[in-house]
C-alpha cells in the first residue's frame, strides 16, 4: 500500500471521485503543507492558514499506479489555473501533489513534464514534499455522500464504469 496527497481546489468533490477508483483504499479530506499544525476550516477560511485543501490517498500499487493516479486528477483539474478551481477562489483551492517518498517525485516530475506539452498556458500544480497533513473535521469527510446536492466543481461522471470499485 502507497500513499499520496492531492489537492484539487474543494477537497470533497476530489475525495468523492478518488474513493470510487479501483485501487483506491481509503481517502482522507484534510489540509497540507501550511503554515502551522492543526488548522481548521475556519483558519483557511479567514485566511490565517495556508494550507491547501487536500485529500490523502491510500493505494494499491498492484491495482493502480501513481502516473494512473495523476492522469485522474488531470482529467478532474484545469492545472494551469492559479488558486481556483471551479467557482473556489483561494490559497486554499490551489492543485497540487505532495509526496513523501523521493521516487515519487520523479514520477511526478517526469508525468508533469510530459503534460506540459498538452497544455498552451504553463501548469500550475505545485509539487512539494508533504510537510504535514492534517485531517478535516468529521463533518467534510464524506462530504458529498451525506450531501449528495452540495457543491462540487469536480464532474464525478468523469469516471467510467470500468474504472469504479464494484
Amino acid at each position: 500500500m502507497k500513499r499520496i496527497v492531492f489537492a484539487g481546489g474543494c477537497f470533497w468533490g476530489v475525495e468523492a471521485y478518488f474513493k470510487r477508483l479501483k485501487g483506491v483504499i481509503d481517502t482522507t479530506v484534510g489540509y497540507t503543507n501550511g503554515n502551522f499544525a492543526n488548522p481548521s476550516y475556519e483558519d483557511l477560511k479567514a485566511g490565517r492558514g495556508t494550507h491547501a485543501e487536500a485529500v490523502e490517498i491510500y493505494y494499491d500499487e498492484k491495482i493502480i499506479t501513481l502516473e494512473k493516479l495523476l492522469e485522474h486528477l488531470f482529467r478532474i483539474i484545469d492545472p494551469t489555473s492559479v488558486n481556483r478551481q471551479g467557482e473556489d477562489v483561494g490559497i486554499q483551492y490551489r492543485t497540487g501533489v505532495y509526496f513523501k517518498l523521493p521516487e515519487d517525485k520523479i514520477v511526478i516530475k517526469n508525468f508533469i513534464s510530459e503534460k506540459n506539452k498538452e497544455y498552451k498556458g504553463k501548469i500550475a500544480v505545485e509539487v512539494r514534499e508533504e510537510t504535514g497533513f492534517f485531517p478535516a473535521e468529521d463533518y467534510h469527510q464524506d462530504y458529498l455522500d451525506k450531501n449528495p446536492g452540495g457543491y462540487c466543481h469536480v464532474d464525478l461522471s468523469l469516471l467510467r464504469a470500468d474504472e469504479q470499485k464494484d
